[in-house]
């Protein structure tokens, strides 16, 4: 008795030992991420990242004021591909008593890869009909795109908030008949993307520094775009500066802050903001988000060794309530 039990029991491990191993390999692969949202505190203020997805970008034909070695060597050492998969990131900030987006995504004006902002909205908790305030770094595709949801305003109960030299650069038609062909489609884009609360009476534009709520204001950071603004978050003596395009390869930039990129307006007064907010972030230590560093995009600097470039510090993880 005491025999056939034991044979029967290897018997029954033995099966599942078996179902268990066929089971994990037939195990199809799930090639999707978690929704893209973190959220972290700047004093009393609640901050969501929140991602629009990643898009593949050459950057060694895209930066400038360098050389294409120098940059395949950077991102060699960064281990990252020639064609960088660049995040598009958005910063949803609640104050307490305002709800307010800096940056849209793309919608589906940058192509399939993008256009996640609404779901991971969702998946983070908020409605799109909740968002009070919208305000754009500047009038790029990636980050005015999601303004719309298909033919309807994706922020219906939001005002809109853009440095006039934008608006007056992008909404041009007359502008938009003077570019060459190549560029006609990031006014299109634009105007697709920012008439529709233009007709609606939503766009309110500022000019310079501005505080727009308590707590956030803008400031100007001209070059990328003739408007091109940050925006510091400031709760409780904490501090974060959402950079947009200040900057768009972090294995690059960070060692070389003079390495511009092809989507500069004016590549000259892009360099020299970027090399501004690099030595103030250094300097004073406060947290920074960028849209197309990897997602969440939150971190701080410090300077390089010998005082040469910078260094990235990703936000730590929490997990805290």
């Amino acid at each position: 008795m005491k025999r056939t039990l034991q044979t029967a029991l290897t018997a029954i491990v033995m099966a599942c030992t078996a179902y268990s191993g066929a089971a994990l390999a037939e195990a199809p692969m799930v090639k999707t991420q978690a929704p893209g949202y973190y959220r972290t505190m700047v004093g009393d203020f609640e901050v969501t990242a929140i991602s629009d997805g990643t898009v593949k970008l050459p950057m060694i034909k895209l930066l400038m004021n360098t050389k294409p070695e120098a940059v395949a060597k950077a991102l060699k050492a960064g281990f990252l591909k020639e064609q960088v998969e660049t995040s598009v990131n958005a910063y949803l900030i609640n104050t307490g008593s305002k709800l307010v987006l800096v940056d849209t995504g793309a919608a589906g004006l940058f192509g399939p890869t993008l256009g996640n902002f609404l779901s991971n909205l969702q998946a983070a908790g908020y409605k799109a009909e909740q968002i009070d305030e919208v305000y754009i770094t500047h009038m790029h595709a990636d980050h005015v795109g999601g303004l719309m949801d298909k033919t309807a305003l994706a922020f219906p109960n939001a005002t809109l908030r853009i440095d006039k030299a934008d608006t007056d650069y992008w909404l041009s038609e007359a502008n938009l008949k003077a570019a060459p062909e190549g560029a006609k489609g990031f006014f299109q884009g634009a105007m697709a993307s920012a008439n529709p609360y233009v007709a609606a009476g939503k766009l309110k534009t500022f000019s310079g520094p501005t505080e727009l709520v308590p707590g956030v204001r803008a400031i100007p950071a001209y070059g990328h775009t003739p408007g091109h603004t940050v925006y510091a978050v400031e709760s409780k003596g904490e501090k974060l500066m959402l950079w947009g395009d200040l900057m768009h390869v972090a294995a690059v930039q960070f060692d070389n802050p003079s390495v511009t990129i092809q989507f500069d307006s004016n590549n000259k007064q892009a360099e020299a903001a970027r090399k501004k907010a690099f030595a103030d972030a250094a300097k004073e230590g406060y947290m920074v988000g960028v849209t197309h560093i990897a997602f969440p995009g939150l971190g701080h600097l410090r300077s390089g060794p010998g005082g040469k470039g910078y260094t990235w510090v990703p936000l730590n993880y929490s997990s805290l309530k």
